[in-house]
């Protein structure tokens, strides 16, 4: 018999159901339920059939290959309230990431939270092309600006062990969320700690490889206020000088702690590669390019830095 408490939070949990009118059709087998959560995530999301089997699995605790090898499981009572409540909760838009708190990057783990942004595929641009750059050598310092999650840090530890990295947050949650990424990835060796930009970088450090995924979106952006966007802090979002305020103070500091020959990457928005590489090249930085994403936008744009 339900407890008081849990019988209120049932009654509330139906109550939001029923203002959404979801309703899911036919028994509750998880080859139905897969389909039924795709009808109904069609309209907001573009992913709605993977959304509707990652939810699915959350609920279950299993790899998605579970729902391939027993079809014709169904759920019990409780388990379908937990799989509806968050089929509600993804068609207000709430992002897959936030809902089960895990995103998957260059093939790592990644816990997630409103605190920081969820990790993109795009951003795996940036890692792809530092290592291509430094793949024979075993002796780089490494510093990433504004590391949220750990991404970027972390993805490059697992491919280069032997490197030293550092990875800085302005936001004390996002680097205990870093930590803890290290922590369950088995990359303890990235060095997280908090500081706004260069503010507690040791002086006396200089790094061959400064790498930053830092907020870049205009303000009156209209992209803001669609998507996952809506759900991530915009702090971590947003810069002024239409997105280019931040970029423009790394690129500025980040001389005073470039190895010589040291190299800068950003990771930017679609149209700001020229933007990006007028400040660098501005700045007194060489040979300013860009690469585009596997969607054919710019997206990283780094230079070379003559001490």
């Amino acid at each position: 018999m339900l407890s008081k408490t849990n019988l209120v939070n049932v009654l509330v949990e139906k109550v939001v159901l029923q203002r959404h009118q979801l309703r899911l059709v036919g028994d509750n087998s998880l080859v139905n339920l897969v389909e039924q959560g795709r009808l109904l995530l069609n309209e907001s999301s573009d992913s709605a059939k993977l959304d509707a089997e990652i939810l699915l699995c959350f609920v279950l605790n299993k790899e998605r290959s579970y729902l391939l090898t027993w079809p014709d499981k169904c759920l019990d009572d409780k388990q379908l309230l937990n799989f509806i409540t968050l089929l509600v909760r993804r068609i207000q838009g709430e992002p897959i990431a936030y809902i089960t708190g895990v995103k998957e990057f260059w093939s790592l783990p990644l816990m997630v939270s409103k605190a920081t942004l969820i990790p993109r595929p795009d951003t795996e641009t940036l890692v792809e092309l530092v290592l291509e750059q430094y793949d024979a050598q075993n002796n780089i310092r490494c510093l990433d600006l504004g590391t949220g999650t750990g991404a970027i840090a972390l993805a490059l530890a697992s491919e280069k062990p032997t490197w030293q990295i550092d990875a800085i947050d302005f936001q004390a949650d996002a680097v205990q969320l870093a930590l803890e990424n290290a922590k369950n990835t088995g990359l303890r060796q990235v060095n997280i700690y908090q500081s706004d930009w260069f503010a507690n970088v040791d002086a006396q450090c200089k790094f061959n490889v400064i790498v930053s995924n830092p907020p870049y979106i205009d303000s009156e952006d209209e992209n803001l206020n669609q998507g996952d966007v809506r759900f991530e802090p915009k702090s971590a979002l947003v810069a002024d000088e239409h997105g280019l305020a931040d970029i423009k103070h790394i690129a500025g500091c980040a001389r005073s702690f470039l190895a010589k020959q040291g190299k800068l990457f950003f990771e930017h928005g679609f149209d700001q590669g020229l933007a990006v590489r007028d400040i660098l090249t501005a700045l007194g930085y060489k040979n300013a390019q860009t690469r585009q994403d596997l969607n054919g936008h710019d997206r990283v744009t780094w230079a070379t830095f003559s001490t």
